[in-house]
């Protein structure tokens, strides 16, 4: 017996249609990775292999985020790669945290991806603009441990 998916197929649409939405505006590269456990890792730790896992620090201006959850374990973080890092203010992923948290609180996974996927292209407009001969270089799907 199949294990139930985390998310409903139209909440998995509408997280990757904000995806596709954020990634027009901007050359940066956003992905989700959902899985049950950070297999006894801290969030960002596991964040971080599962980044590496997915080949995102391949992308050419290295402007790659991960917005990862271990829904059983009720952790999550966002990862982004050096080339992001060195251009957003400090505090951009605490930020980026409170407002996915404010929906994760209330119990809406789905609405809290979607606004710091659409947060974070927001901020990626500005410092990685959409470039005309822009590629997408990493699927857009979200990916599952």
């Amino acid at each position: 017996m199949a294990a139930k998916p985390f998310f409903t197929k139209e909440q998995e649409s509408a997280i990757i249609g904000a995806i596709k939405a954020s990634e027009k505006n901007t050359s940066g590269e956003i992905r989700v990775h959902i899985e049950p456990s950070t297999k006894g890792k801290d969030a960002l730790e596991r964040a971080v292999e599962v980044f590496q896992e997915l080949e995102m620090h391949q992308t050419e201006a290295r402007n790659g985020v991960l917005f990862y959850l271990a829904y059983d374990d009720h952790r999550f973080s966002i990862f982004g790669d050096q080339g992001i890092n060195e251009k957003v203010e400090a505090n951009f992923w605490d930020s980026t945290r409170d407002l996915i948290q404010t929906a994760f609180r209330e119990g809406d996974f789905a609405k809290g991806l979607v606004d710091g996927i659409t947060e974070a292209g927001r901020v990626l407009k500005t410092h990685f603009p959409y470039q005309e001969d822009d590629q997408n270089e990493l699927d857009d799907s979200i990916s599952k441990g």
